[in-house]
């Protein structure tokens, strides 16, 4: 379904006034594109379905605040935004949520990397991974395995850029010994990790 702007604008101030056939149009119209930008951040399914959920219940408790004159695209990308860095956020405290990232990223990489496809290799770099602190854990996933920058990755944390790259240092220290122990794995992923 494709909504013009003037009926975009008709249908925000119908579920402003609570009208749900309003609110289900503005959902199938945007919850595909939003979707599919949070799997791309997130590399689950699972979690990009709990957050798009999130997204439009917020939006729906919100809809009396919603201006209709604004850029409501822009409004929902950036609700979907915030709770992706807050989801981050909680993994830097919570092991569960973190275990949960890590292994989808893992999971994700297994099957875009041609060299990573076996999974005795992805094997024992998860478990090198998960020996990182749980912070500098965090960065070396965000930074390595999802390819931000380190100063996304300093906004996401609110850690400085430097003590991203520090943890970026010590964790490719710390993996360099730890993979020393399986060569056959060890050579391809450092190389693929230097060169990011």
């Amino acid at each position: 379904m494709h909504i013009q702007t003037d009926s975009e604008d008709i249908l925000l101030k119908k579920m402003a006034e609570g009208d749900q056939e309003a609110f289900h149009a503005i959902y199938y119209h945007y919850a595909p594109r939003l979707y599919g930008k949070l799997l791309k951040t997130l590399h689950s399914e699972d979690l990009s379905s709990e957050i798009l959920q999130e997204v439009f219940l917020t939006i729906w408790q919100k809809r009396s605040l919603i201006d209709p004159t604004r850029s409501f695209r822009s409004y929902l990308f950036k609700i979907a935004d915030n709770l992706a860095i807050d989801l981050f956020r909680k993994a830097n405290r919570d092991q569960a949520v973190m275990s949960r990232l890590l292994a989808a990223s893992i999971d994700h990489y297994t099957h875009t990397e041609e060299w990573l496809e076996q999974k005795e290799k992805a094997g024992i770099l998860h478990k090198a991974i998960e020996e990182l602190p749980p912070q500098r854990k965090m960065v070396f996933v965000l930074c390595k395995l999802e390819g931000k920058s380190h100063e996304e990755v300093a906004k996401m944390l609110n850690i400085s850029p430097s003590t991203v790259n520090n943890h970026i240092v010590k964790a490719m220290q710390f993996l360099r010994n730890y993979l020393s122990e399986h060569p056959d794995v060890a050579g391809i992923l450092l190389l693929y990790f230097l060169l990011q």
